[in-house]
């Protein structure tokens, strides 16, 4: 018996007073390549047998310089680095950007492009939702869901395309209002596909609602209770999951939402679970105030009537001398919208929660009207950031096989984190 011969040497070659083989616990690095820690997490443990008795989370980088690529452009030029903060959701983050500057200069959008505005934030609510079930669903075994939830955030980023020309990096809004209007049919296809998203989510409730091993996975793990969640300074989803009600549409309306009938759904433990169901029940509620905006949106113009930050349409520009110039003197370098000195924070409701920019105006040395055509310092707050800090309280005690599902559903995204 040659191989047991073998076995036995190996044996023999660990003395059985060695120290590295007589501790109890154990480091075990999760991440950054690990599939499901998404590319910038490292999650550093300490097991004792399988059970996590210490971590600490460390945060990578994407090396993008977000805030800073803000402030070197000028302030429709920054938009499309906002687009990259969520590239699942990223209307939310123009709108939010955009609003913030027209804080800045005193600016509303007529209703159509309020409702506009609305309309595409809650599209892309959706698909964020969607997107974050699916994959944590698919991380536990379930990618039949992961399928249905995919079908349905194409439908969502068909009507995103059809709308602007791009399903990711959007760039959907301009400062002072939208640059087109919807196109022909485009609010019929909104019901449409709000429709399929009913049954798709009906068929997801049924797959995992009803699905004891789902269930037994995530309920009663990684409990967040409602003073601790607010310690870290969490909102969003994982916020409402610890039972919290704090929803920015509703605490700090903005665009139409307090003209519109829907709720707030909270959790009532903070585990995984609560998690979950909150962002299913969201996507039932965002499903309820599209079609409210479909039944109310109405006509006139998607921009406001500011020739010093709008530009004029196309047929302006190339149809009088008028046109031409305004259009030069908004795009020309060193002219541009002029905000004048100041300081805002604008927050919106993100796909994870409260995301807010804060923007400085101060007017450079070469100055003559005291405004600048470009922010002198941005700063964002990223939802996620705040959940991902306190992964290490939600895991420490659980099992390492939980850390996984627990991870899905904070929904890290590593745009929001480095900035």
């Amino acid at each position: 018996m040659p191989e047991l011969d073998a076995l036995s040497e190996i044996k023999a070659a660990v003395p059985p007073d060695e120290p590295e083989f007589q501790q109890k616990e154990m480091l075990l690095n999760i991440g950054p390549a690990h599939p499901a820690m998404h590319g910038i997490i490292r999650i550093m443990t300490k097991l004792e047998g399988e059970l996590v008795v210490e971590s600490e989370v460390e945060i990578g980088y994407l090396h993008r310089a977000f805030e800073k690529s803000c402030e070197e452009s000028t302030w429709n030029q920054a938009i499309i680095y906002t687009d990259r903060l969520n590239y699942v959701s990223s209307p939310i983050n123009n709108v939010g950007y955009c609003m913030a500057v027209e804080k800045l200069l005193g600016l509303e959008l007529p209703p159509r492009g309020q409702y506009i505005r609305t309309l595409l934030c809650e599209i892309a609510r959706i698909s964020d939702h969607l997107t974050c079930v699916g994959a944590s669903a698919m991380e536990l075994g379930g990618f039949t869901v992961f399928l249905y939830m995919i079908k349905g955030r194409e439908y969502l980023w068909e009507l995103i395309e059809e709308y602007c020309g791009a399903r990711v990096t959007t760039m959907t809004t301009r400062v002072g209002g939208m640059p087109y209007d919807l196109p022909e049919g485009w609010l019929d296809k909104c019901l449409w596909v709000v429709k399929e998203i009913r049954e798709i989510l009906n068929e997801c409730d049924i797959l995992l609602t009803n699905n004891r091993i789902f269930v037994e996975r995530m309920e009663n793990i990684a409990i967040m209770p409602a003073e601790r969640a607010i310690a870290w300074g969490w909102t969003g989803p994982c916020l409402r999951g610890s039972g919290v009600a704090y929803d920015v549409r509703k605490d700090f309306p903005y665009l139409v939402y307090d003209q519109l009938d829907w709720e707030v759904p909270v959790g009532r433990r903070g585990d995984n679970l609560d998690r979950y169901l909150v962002r299913m029940a969201e996507m039932e509620q965002s499903c309820r105030i599209i079609e409210q905006c479909v039944a109310r949106i109405p006509g006139g113009p998607v921009s406001c009537d500011n020739k010093r930050v709008v530009l004029p349409d196309k047929k302006d520009t190339y149809g009088n001398i008028e046109g031409l110039m305004n259009h030069f003197k908004l795009i020309m370098y060193g002219h541009g919208i002029r905000v004048p000195e100041g300081e805002v924070y604008f927050p919106v409701e993100g796909g994870n929660g409260e995301l807010g920019f804060y923007i400085v105006s101060h007017p450079d040395e070469h100055s003559k009207d005291g405004c600048n055509d470009r922010a002198w310092r941005v700063r964002c707050r990223p939802p996620c950031f705040t959940t991902v800090a306190s992964l290490q309280e939600m895991i420490n005690g659980y099992m390492v096989a939980d850390i996984v599902p627990t991870f899905g559903s904070i929904n890290m995204i590593g745009g929001e984190l480095d900035r």
